[in-house]
């Protein structure tokens, strides 16, 4: 249906339901028992193990994508929870079965070509870290994970007698109301305070399963095996430490200045917690659409505008159905764009409300989905799985891209200039707290015998690091020193946050390409989508027409153009 055909299938019957591993084990013994040493024999194998490994993933992704619509849905959780425990670990048992198959094919080394050896580089990396011992603890981690998402999707707050999720809440923190921001804001924290015990609790368990995952592996603590188990292949740990250094110093001078500015704005000697979200000159928040079909129909145009095939992707998912974007009691947090890997069409998880935030996380998924769909037709689905620094190279530039198109959402002139301003004051505020997540994950899984004690410590050191003179915290530090809970990355992926702001430079670079030659920078952009896990990170920006650099001095010649742009806005 519209921009992509689901993917035929030669191998798995259409009438397949998969209920429990007995429904899927005779696909894997068939694949077992075949001979691959000759090379077409090997590629016919590839193509039937690419079609069930696209069956199976789908299948996976519409339980979770159903559990996170509504996490107080027992069945769907249920549903959830036996994928996770009773069809995950056979499949880690045959994969590594498989992989050690491929590996041994006598045709293996007639697969030529940057795409084929990208994937074998990862298969041995998949052999070498294999541990049988491993699968139970990874179905116990993310167990743990869906106790966090369903933690995280219960919390909700009472306010003047209404009852709202955390991310309605957050809505009002926009309004100019002072008083009424901090009662918000004060309720949120003492809520989440309530919690942090939970949090912490979950936490401690996972550091501690984490640990024995690396040590079962062979290495000496989680973050050089999770690096590996990430597939890190073009960067290391030293690599993020001097992205972590870049940042202090090119951009903290630039954030600072910005939280500068709006406390001369409101005119307040210190800015409080509760004012970093509201409109300095004290104007009412934003409103770029009402209600969630607004938003996708502005998407949709927007989208368009910049190309119809970008349009079509977005309509396509529309009338699949498959966009659930409001906040609702009891759905998880967060958003997410969830690839469909034999139907070719993505699903949009997100929590609109209807501020500029909403917009731009819609802008973003809206990338992912882009990039779900050019990489539909890659001739086997691992080639379709993209490094997160690139997978968020996608997103990230969309969100800048479509800037171009947002008088679609805000049709006064003044409102217009205002949410541009935000999004790339925000593009380059976010990195320095990109760059705590990650130096504060460093030092959890190189110190994994750390008590929650030192922990606290650690984040607020990391804080003091990034932190800003002119925000006041007096009477809320306790909160203030579990910020991280908020992060689901931490939880649930861990190590997936450093990527964002990998990507969110690659997408300034993107931008400024688009603001010089608009057909250019996107066909670049569009050649480097298609391309999937098929070059390396490096090649793929180089494709896209940006460099894959951390250095200070490229980090600060980003944020020079991004300020430039800035100052046409006033």
């Amino acid at each position: 249906m519209g921009v992509v055909q689901r993917a035929s299938r030669n191998f798995i019957p259409s009438s397949l339901k998969i209920e429990k591993w007995e429904d899927l084990s005779s696909f894997f013994e068939d694949l077992q028992s075949r001979n691959i040493d000759g090379f077409d024999q090997l590629k016919t194998w590839l193509k039937d193990l690419s079609e069930l490994e696209a069956v199976i993933e789908e299948d996976g992704a519409w339980r979770y994508i159903r559990m996170t619509i509504d996490t107080t849905d027992e069945k769907a959780s249920e549903r959830y929870k036996t994928f996770v425990t009773e069809i995950q670990p056979h499949l880690a048992t045959v994969g590594d079965a498989l992989n050690k198959k491929l590996a041994q094919s006598k045709a293996v080394d007639q697969l030529s070509g940057d795409a084929y050896r990208i994937y074998l580089r990862g298969i041995k990396n998949d052999i070498a870290l294999f541990k049988e011992e491993n699968i139970a603890l990874n179905t116990q981690l993310q167990e743990l994970a869906q106790q966090y998402s369903a933690l995280n999707g219960s919390m909700e707050i009472e306010l003047n007698g209404e009852t709202l999720t955390m991310q309605q809440a957050g809505a009002k923190l926009q309004d100019p109301d002072r008083t009424l921001r901090e009662q918000v804001f004060r309720i949120m924290q003492s809520t989440r305070l309530e919690k942090h015990q939970e949090f912490d609790g979950l936490f401690n368990q996972m550091v501690s399963l984490r640990h024995e995952v690396a040590k079962n592996a062979g290495f000496d603590n989680f973050r050089d095996f999770k690096f590996s188990a990430m597939g890190r292949f073009d960067y290391s740990p030293q690599d993020c430490f001097n992205f972590h250094e870049s940042i202090e110093k090119a951009i903290m001078p630039i954030s600072r200045g910005i939280v500068q500015r709006r406390a001369e704005r409101m005119e307040l000697e210190k800015l409080r917690p509760w004012d970093l979200s509201v409109d300095p000159e004290g104007r009412e928040p934003l409103k770029p659409f009402e209600g969630g079909e607004a938003l996708i129909q502005k998407s949709i145009a927007a989208f368009a505008n910049v190309d119809p095939f970008f349009g079509d992707v977005l309509q396509t998912m529309n009338d699949l159905a498959y966009l659930d974007l409001e906040s609702k009691q009891g759905k998880a947090p967060g958003g997410y764009n969830y690839p469909l890997y034999e139907s070719g069409v993505p699903f949009i998880f997100m929590n609109a409300v209807g501020t500029p935030r909403d917009l731009v996380t819609m802008m973003h998924e809206g990338g992912h989905a882009i990039h779900s769909v050019l990489t539909h037709d890659l001739e086997l689905t691992s080639f379709k799985g993209c490094p997160s620094e690139v997978a968020e190279l996608a997103s990230m530039s969309m969100e800048l891209i479509s800037m171009d198109q947002w008088h679609l959402f805000y049709t006064d002139a003044e409102d217009l200039k205002r949410a541009k301003r935000e999004q790339l004051e925000d593009t380059l505020s976010m990195l320095p707290w990109i760059a705590m997540v990650d130096a504060f994950q460093h030092w959890i899984y190189t110190n994994p015998s750390h008590t929650a004690e030192e922990r606290k410590e650690t984040w607020q050191e990391i804080e003091a690091r990034f932190g800003f003179d002119q925000i006041d915290w007096s009477g809320l530090e306790e909160g203030k020193s579990y910020r991280w809970h908020r992060q689901l990355h931490i939880f649930e992926v861990p190590f997936y946050y450093i990527e964002y702001g990998m990507a969110q430079l690659g997408a300034i670079a993107v931008w400024r390409n688009y603001k010089k030659n608009p057909s250019k920078a996107l066909g670049d952009f569009t050649a480097a989508l298609k391309l999937g896990y098929t070059k390396s990170i490096g090649d793929i920006y180089e494709t896209a027409g940006v460099r894959f650099d951390f250095s200070e001095a490229y980090i600060s010649e980003l944020a020079d153009f991004v300020q430039e742009e800035l100052s046409k806005l006033g």
